[in-house]
């Protein structure tokens, strides 16, 4: 993606790329032999859970296609500087903002410390992700980090072959909900940049107040993120309506991971033997075990936390709907922006059902 250079950008983009990427740790080391046989492996489970996916969700693409993405097997350094890209597409807009606000553009030193705090943020989520799909890279891609899935099926002790294509199910699932619904890529970007421009008017206001004032509002913030009263850390920088546009949209995301991992599951043994094997220990996994107390402090100040609960908000919304209106009923989400579940529905399947289906 290439920005247009005369829009003014509130983070310097392509510093956050370099230092995402220098600031990535490489991850757990193997020999060539099997790190090659590690990146065949993933190709092929990518290619196969298509069929598999397409089967259990009952969806097709838009135009019929049963093509998904383009699959890119990357490390973490590649992982971080790709987000930079789409969080520069996602936040399109929010520079011009801040100067309509201050009548200036953001500064240099403002732009590059923008830079070190998202590359230094990004390059800790590096060794998180095992896979993505990325809707704002052309046309779509799914990218799988070798590095971490290797040190996961490792640290599980589970069949190599049958977790690598678990974990391209669930991220072919992605790409299906995307190709299903193209409209959602837009309509997610549009309210997160909506969102962030309405949070940079308020930031720009704390930007304006004393130095004290600052500290006290940042430091009341972190306290009550750790404490447990925010979901994130910037949540308590945010004005109602804010909180309730961030709701929603936090729905949408639930529904989309949610949606994810029940299909990865319900492809069922008979595809992944294992497969009951790796979501108990997975679930262990996801809520902490084995990490220290440092670790799960990171992982509440990233929001972390928010993520985990995003994913059984919405297996749940979607066993619930399913239970109802089954599989083809659930897919009645797919078909335009209206039908997506609000923040109240996620937590009440049957509110959704009765607006939807009647």
């Amino acid at each position: 993606m290439t920005q247009a250079s005369a829009a003014p950008q509130v983070v310097d983009w392509s510093a956050a790329a370099q230092i995402a990427g220098r600031l990535a740790p490489p991850g757990p080391q193997a020999p060539r032999e099997e790190l090659d046989a590690l990146v065949r492996g993933l190709h092929g489970a990518a290619a196969d859970a298509v069929g598999h996916v397409l089967e259990t969700t009952r969806m097709t693409p838009d135009g019929g296609s049963t093509a998904l993405s383009p699959v890119a097997v990357v490390d973490r350094a590649t992982w971080a500087r790709a987000n930079t890209r789409s969080m520069a597409v996602m936040t399109e807009g929010v520079g011009a903002a801040i100067a309509e606000i201050s009548k200036a553009a953001t500064s240099p030193g403002v732009q590059m410390a923008g830079a070190a705090e998202i590359g230094a943020v990004l390059a800790l989520l590096s060794g998180r992700v095992l896979g993505q799909f990325d809707p704002y890279s052309g046309s779509g891609r799914l990218l799988l980090v070798a590095p971490n899935v290797l040190q996961a099926e490792q640290a599980l002790r589970v069949p190599a072959r049958d977790f690598r294509l678990w974990v391209c199910l669930h991220e072919q699932t992605h790409a299906l909900q995307f190709g299903a619904a193209p409209w959602l890529s837009g309509h997610l970007s549009g309210r997160t940049r909506h969102l962030v421009t309405g949070m940079a008017r308020t930031s720009a206001e704390l930007a304006k107040a004393r130095f004290d004032k600052k500290i006290i509002t940042i430091g009341r913030n972190v306290l009550a993120t750790l404490r447990g009263e925010n979901g994130t850390l910037i949540d308590g920088m945010l004005t109602h309506e804010q909180k309730d546009e961030l709701a929603d949209i936090t729905a949408v995301m639930a529904l989309l991971e949610g949606h994810a991992d029940v299909m990865m599951d319900a492809v069922g043994p008979r595809v992944v033997p294992s497969v009951r094997r790796i979501r108990a220990r997975f679930e262990r996994r996801r809520d902490g075990e084995g990490r220290n107390s440092f670790d799960m402090v990171v992982q509440k100040l990233l929001g972390m936390d928010a993520k985990l609960a995003q994913y059984r908000d919405g297996a749940a919304f979607v066993r619930s709907v399913e239970r109802t209106v089954g599989r083809d009923g659930l897919n009645a989400v797919w078909a335009a922006p209206e039908n997506l579940p609000s923040a109240r529905e996620i937590a009440d399947a049957r509110a959704w059902v009765r607006r939807v289906h009647g």
